[in-house]
């Protein structure tokens, strides 16, 4: 049977990691990068026998998840967020998996998002899947994409059955944070692309970001929730050209 490597990176993490690294156990290491957390993170991840944490100052999601990856002890990496959890039947499915002969060179998954620990069903996110258990020597994390980080890996790459929970709505201010921190450094992307300010893409794209998520995409059936993912994604699309319309000013050094 192949080995794994659970790999996390975190920062201020603390009241997630008891939960995520429990549905861990699997695993035949866990390694967790942290970026200087203030709030007790890195100390409750050294305490921890089974977890192996460093620091590393952070620069963005690719550099930092290639990083993470350097230190595993296996070829075979599955990368858990850390308002993710491990459901038994997908534990398992890796498992079996992994001891097949054949193996593609990695896999997405499905994910299960729960607003404040309840299933959101529609939203745009019912069909969100990622690429997190994979070969390693296989691939890297591409360095321009700053946000929403994509792996290069060669094909085939599979899909499994089960699902993985993300717990990623606990309240509002931490998730508003959150999607304008995503916004600004996509901003900051399509600035190192070479893009222009565009006031009217500004204004159109936010505008169809809410209107996919809360009408194309079934956010209306989720009731308040989905109108307020679909609000606060459409602030992570105003947030990404506000901040490429200050970088395009900015005076060059």
């Amino acid at each position: 049977m192949r080995k794994l490597s659970a790999l996390l990176i975190v920062k201020n993490e603390r009241k997630h990691l008891p939960d995520v690294i429990d549905t861990l156990g699997f695993a035949d290491e866990i390694i967790a990068v942290d970026s200087f957390s203030d709030d007790g993170t890195f100390e409750f991840l050294k305490d921890d026998p089974r977890v192996h944490c460093v620091q590393k100052q952070f620069v963005d999601y690719p550099s930092q998840r290639n990083y993470c990856m350097e230190l595993a002890a296996n070829d075979w990496v599955f990368f858990v967020d850390a308002d993710e959890r491990v459901p038994v039947k997908l534990a398992e499915e890796i498992q079996l998996l992994l001891k097949q002969d054949s193996l593609a060179n990695g896999y997405q998954i499905y994910r299960q998002f729960y607003y404040k620990r309840e299933k959101l069903r529609f939203s745009g996110l019912q069909t969100d899947k990622a690429l997190r258990l994979f070969d390693r020597t296989k691939g890297q994390y591409r360095a321009e994409k700053l946000v929403h980080e994509t792996l290069d890996l060669s094909q085939p790459v599979g899909i499994l059955k089960n699902k993985l929970d993300h717990y990623f709505f606990d309240d509002y201010q931490t998730y508003r944070s959150k999607m304008i921190t995503y916004g600004k450094m996509k901003g900051l992307e399509l600035y190192q692309r070479g893009k222009k300010y565009q006031s009217a893409k500004q204004f159109f794209k936010t505008i169809y970001k809410f209107l996919n998520h809360y009408l194309i995409r079934l956010g209306i059936l989720d009731g308040a929730k989905g109108f307020i993912v679909a609000k606060l994604n459409a602030r992570s699309v105003w947030e990404r050209y506000k901040e490429l319309k200050r970088l395009s000013l900015s005076p060059k050094e």
